[in-house]
């Protein structure tokens, strides 16, 4: 009997280690302990007529903010956000998603926006990825990519929230089933050191607004939730509309992405909405990106041009197919 317990004893010893090897070797602890989280301060960001108008424009036409955090309807050209409503909140629409992302209310409004948080609450969960009330926030919102948002930047962006007219705006909050809601907490990490951005040249300033604008996250495709290495760019992140399917394109300097493009043509795109006479979907917002300004818009083009190309045609005009170099079923899959 003894030696029965004692090989019990023995084997549970071992699978409790094989369980610790293993779980620090996938997932690790966070989902168990909590994400990464630095405490808030009562640092506070002045506002200038400078910061408004840059945190405008990093709002408006950089980072995207409005795009997300706005209300949408359908149109015959796509989506549309309801200028009426604007950063007042929405209920993110993903089928098939286990639970629900909703984007909350980024006016003041004291009671559904964001009128009683701190500057250090929205600037932590701007870059850093934790709500103001200490909760994991689900990695749609991009705080993995606004962490290289410079200190002035996020300030700037701040401030300008702040001069938005308050809207009421009563929205459900997130709720993300288990195990997503537990695994998510590995994704934020806290910045506790001064941000800053290399701009001096054409090529680093497109590298930081390409970043801001997260054109990595909608532009590769991704598998299990992770974009695919190799792919950095070169499209087939598929979106599901509800009534239709889009996917991205590549935007590599690839002959199958934008290898043909000239320095014109891309900022034409961008300002119009059209490459020669194809209209581009809303799902890219353009109306947004048209407010770039035209050095902006060349400094991105040339960050662009010196990826490395990728060979993968995305084209929402053809028959979706499965694709076999990416995974995903999308126009002109089936010629990959």
């Amino acid at each position: 009997m003894r030696k029965f317990v004692k090989g019990l004893a023995i084997a549970a010893i071992i699978l409790l280690v094989l369980a610790v090897i293993g779980i620090s070797a996938t997932i690790g602890w966070r989902p168990f302990i909590g994400p990464r989280s630095r405490p808030l301060t009562s640092r506070r960001f002045e506002s200038s007529p400078a910061r408004l108008q840059r945190g405008a424009y990093l709002v408006e036409h950089v980072a995207g903010c409005t795009e997300c955090h706005t209300p949408f309807q359908e149109t015959a050209a796509g989506p549309e956000i309801v200028l009426s409503k604007k950063a007042s909140g929405q209920v993110f629409p993903m089928p098939g998603f286990p639970g629900t992302v909703v984007a909350p209310n980024l006016t003041p409004d004291s009671q559904t926006g964001v009128g009683n948080w701190t500057d250090d609450q929205l600037a932590r969960a701007i870059r850093e990825g934790i709500g103001h009330d200490g909760r994991t926030l689900f990695p749609l919102m991009p705080y993995t990519y606004f962490r290289r948002m410079t200190d002035e930047d996020l300030a700037s962006v701040v401030v300008y929230l702040r001069s938005l007219p308050p809207i009421r705006n009563p929205l459900p909050a997130t709720e993300i089933h288990f195990p997503i809601k537990y695994l998510i907490r590995t994704a934020p990490e806290p910045v506790t050191k001064v941000v800053q951005a290399d701009t001096s040249t054409p090529i680093s300033r497109g590298r930081y607004l390409i970043g801001i604008a997260v054109c990595a996250d909608c532009h590769t495709p991704s598998r299990r939730g992770q974009l695919i290495a190799g792919m950095d760019f070169a499209g087939g992140q598929v979106f599901d509309l509800g009534s239709k399917k889009i996917a991205s394109p590549n935007i590599t300097p690839d002959a199958t992405g934008i290898g043909s493009y000239t320095e014109d043509t891309f900022v034409k795109a961008l300002r119009t909405g059209y490459v020669g006479t194809r209209q581009l979907n809303t799902l890219m917002p353009w109306q947004l990106y048209s407010g770039l300004t035209e050095d902006d818009l060349k400094d991105m083009y040339a960050f662009l041009k010196t990826l490395p190309p990728v060979s993968h045609r995305v084209d929402n005009s053809k028959s979706a197919t499965p694709c076999r170099k990416c995974g995903a079923v999308h126009g002109a899959g089936e010629n990959n």
